[in-house]
């Protein structure tokens, strides 16, 4: 079964297709996207945690270096938090909000939305997808 392809709604920002639902395990590896974010490319990723599904930009906000501490790992040994694997600041998975370590704020959230066995991304002004 094939990804619909981005849709529309009635805000004008799209939802684009990410991932089939089952890609994603309950606090386990991250499946990252590229987007542009202010005119930037960089890296997002989507977590599950506490059966919901969260997604971020792969940006710390102690300095902006990519959370994953090996290839799209970014929970903490517990499963309980994101981790920055430079320096060690924890994120909320469900909010993104720096609990510990030198984080300056929370994460830059990604709405997502789980439908039909897939996940989908909703771009906006300042967060788009990352053409190639």
């Amino acid at each position: 079964m094939a990804a619909a392809p981005a849709a529309s709604d009635n805000t004008g920002d799209c939802w684009h297709p990410l991932c089939r639902s089952a890609d994603l395990a309950e606090a386990g590896e991250a499946v990252p996207f590229d987007v542009r974010y202010r005119g930037a490319a960089c890296r997002a990723f989507a977590v599950r945690f506490g059966g919901r599904v969260y997604a971020y930009l792969n940006r710390c906000s102690h300095v902006a270096m990519e959370l994953d501490w090996l290839p799209n790992r970014v929970f903490d040994t517990s499963g309980q938090w994101l981790i920055c694997g430079a320096h060690g600041a924890l994120f909320d998975p469900r909010s993104g909000r720096c609990v510990g370590g030198p984080g300056r704020g929370p994460l830059v959230a990604i709405a997502v939305r789980e439908t039909d066995g897939w996940v989908h991304w909703q771009s906006r002004y300042d967060l788009q997808p990352l053409e190639f």
